[in-house]
């Protein structure tokens, strides 16, 4: 190890000191009893609210995959997504966060997704409770296992480690920072994150598009790429096994693929997603008073906004900086640390590498906790064991973050995993089980404990479906999985609660009473 990445490493170390600081100033608290360890006891300032939930929802994923999408196809695939997610994001918090705050107090002072639809349907028999936990297991394994990738990739390209070493040393430092603080430290410490991956994004595209003279030679370098930098085209690398071909030193491109209405829809489905995402719906339910969602709404949009497109723009000026530096897919996510490590001096490039591994931690900590929830305190308090005590539930919860995070491990061992392609996945799953039933759910009345099995069941079937079936035939069938499985599962609520007995007296007085804001939130 040089001089430099020593000093990488410092500044790294330094970094995670103090998260590690936060996890343990909240440690006492976080531990007081479940509600302070999963929810945070509802107490979160409208600030911690929103930059919180973009942390943990963007994730290493924004530093690394999206850039790394652009630099590999250029602009549209990259640029169709954040826009959806720019969409997604801002009608999730202006219809979806204020009723969801008020609707989880009426149903039982709900503190986790699934108890929160258990208790909003009055069920006796806790199958949607079931449901909705296991699929929060499934999906935030593999969600967890895409950070594990980016921990892997990080310190195997800063350091020239193995990576499958690193990869298990980022997951160890991630479980005992989940087992330690919960999820107040987790909220407050991805508020810092969020902070320092914004300034790490900015900087970093600042110095990069200054060193490649500017913006209009960022943009003509663009234009000799066949569909590099249009809306409805995309470049197409001509690959032999894998890896880009390379010519008199310049990378080869194929003509530029089409980009159709359809495709332009697949790429904007990403922003349905967030109705369904449990690291966002919580931080609404966390937030101390539902008026002061106005205010997060606010922040939140402006740092999705900024932070997508400059992701985004990294990817395209990248390209150009170093055009052969990355010649495979999942060598293409790299593209943010060559940056990085090459325009900065190195003991200001390892607080920009501790902003990945802050997104990184920030949402897996997120992941872990909540499905961790899921299991202790949504199978086991709710179904298995109905009489156990706080502390049992903490003990459980303990023990299947420690199996949550050796399936994770397991599943991120390969090294040509795509961090992009693992999240696009998880993230499908999560916006077509939860997302339909969410809307529906806060929306309408009719909708019943029914409709509610049928739309998560076959949301999340027609994701595993749609990908490992379907998909492969191509051409209008090689749509987003999220798409076709969002629009799948809100059929199926609707017809199958149109044709079961409506919900009981009690269930739409519930309904009519938050519709009505009559209530404490």
């Amino acid at each position: 190890m040089n001089g430099d990445s020593i000093q990488i490493l410092i500044a790294m170390v330094l970094y995670m000191a103090a998260v590690i600081f936060i996890g343990v100033y909240y440690a006492k608290r976080a531990n007081k009893n479940s509600e302070e360890y999963f929810l945070g006891g509802r107490s979160l300032g409208p600030w911690v609210t929103a930059m919180s939930a973009e942390a943990s929802d963007m994730s290493g994923w924004l530093l690394m995959g999206l850039p790394g999408v652009a630099y590999w196809c250029g602009l549209a695939d990259a640029a169709w997504t954040a826009i959806g997610l720019a969409v997604g994001t801002y009608f999730n918090w202006l219809i979806v966060s204020r009723r969801l705050r008020r609707y989880s107090v009426r149903a039982g002072n709900a503190i986790t997704l699934p108890e929160f639809f258990s208790n909003r349907f009055r069920e006796s028999k806790k199958w949607i409770m079931l449901i909705s936990a296991a699929f929060i297991l499934i999906f935030f394994t593999v969600y967890a296992s895409s950070c594990f990738v980016t921990c892997g990739k990080l310190f195997s390209a800063l350091f020239g480690m193995p990576y499958q070493a690193m990869l298990i040393l980022g997951a160890v430092f991630v479980l005992l920072y989940t087992l330690l603080g919960g999820f107040l430290a987790e909220s407050i410490s991805d508020f810092m994150q969020a902070i320092v991956m914004l300034t790490a994004l900015t900087v970093i595209v600042i110095i990069s598009v200054i060193s490649a003279g500017g913006i209009g030679a960022v943009v003509e370098n663009a234009k000799q790429i066949p569909g590099f930098l249009e809306f409805f085209g995309i470049a197409t690398p001509v690959l032999e096994e894998g890896t880009q071909l390379v010519e008199n030193g310049k990378p080869v491109f194929g003509e530029a693929g089409g980009y159709s209405l359809l495709t332009v829809c697949s790429a904007m489905a990403w922003g349905l997603g967030y109705f369904g995402m449990p690291q966002v719906l919580l931080r609404f339910m966390a937030i101390r008073k539902e008026d002061e969602l106005k205010r997060s709404r606010r922040i939140a949009m402006i740092w999705v906004v900024i932070s997508l497109g400059v992701a985004v723009f990294i990817g395209i000026v990248g390209r150009h900086l170093y055009p052969v530096a990355h010649l495979t897919k999942s060598g293409a996510e790299n593209i943010f640390i060559t940056l990085s490590t090459s325009f900065l001096p190195p003991i200001i490039a390892g607080f920009v590498m501790a902003g990945i591994l802050a997104a990184t931690i920030s949402s897996s900590d997120s992941y872990l906790l909540i499905a961790a929830s899921a299991f202790a305190k949504n199978i086991f308090q709710g179904i298995v064991k109905r009489n156990a005590k706080d502390k049992e539930v903490m003990l459980m919860s303990r023990i299947t973050l420690l199996v949550l995070t050796l399936v994770g491990v397991v599943i991120a061992l390969d090294e040509d995993s795509v961090i992009f392609s693992i999240v696009s996945f998880a993230w499908a799953g999560f916006g077509a089980t939860f997302g339909p039933l969410m809307l529906f759910s806060l929306f309408w009345k009719r909708t019943t404990r029914a409709g509610a099995v049928a739309g998560m069941v076959s949301g999340g079937a027609m994701v595993f479906i749609w990908k490992l079936l379907i998909s492969k035939l191509g051409g209008v069938f090689a749509i987003y999985e999220l798409l076709p499985a969002f629009i799948f599962s809100a059929i199926c609520i609707v017809v199958v609660s149109l044709v079961t007995k409506a919900p009981s007296k009690e269930i739409e007085e519930d309904f009519e009473l938050v519709r009505s804001g009559k209530i404490e939130a």
